[in-house]
């Protein structure tokens, strides 16, 4: 499975990510547009909140069936069987799977690691691991 692992004690909070993932699927830089993002937790340090492909909660909530899992284990949206029904983001128990104002469709990581290679801090990494 193919994914983004996060390190969450690495993260300066500087938030490149968000622009870069914004740019990349948007083209603009926009946080709300960014299937990654940067939280700051109380006490200190930051949470990343990001797609992991392992819940899946989204592909059987899905009543069009235009959510998959592709051959690298990554959960991909298919944009022409989608209704906008949003029910797979109310399934995601991680709040992965986004919704923006005015958007037509609901998105997430892909695990392209484009953020991961603008990370200062490498707090990304994109990671390949074989099924159990």
């Amino acid at each position: 499975m193919k994914y983004l692992k996060t390190y969450e004690d690495r993260c300066i909070g500087c938030e490149r990510c968000m622009s870069v993932c914004s740019l990349a699927f948007f083209k603009e830089d926009n946080p709300a547009k960014s299937a990654i993002q940067v939280v700051p937790k109380d006490g200190g340090g930051f949470k990343l909140v990001v797609c992991n492909q392992s819940y899946r909660n989204c592909v059987s909530e899905c009543p069009t069936q235009a959510i998959s899992i592709s051959k690298q284990g990554v959960v991909l949206i298919n944009k022409k069987l989608c209704v906008s029904c949003y029910s797979c983001v109310a399934a995601c128990p991680i709040h992965a799977m986004m919704r923006h104002e005015g958007g037509l469709y609901p998105f997430k990581c892909v695990a392209c690691g484009a953020c991961a290679k603008e990370c200062p801090a490498d707090a990304l990494e994109i990671v390949q691991e074989e099924h159990a």
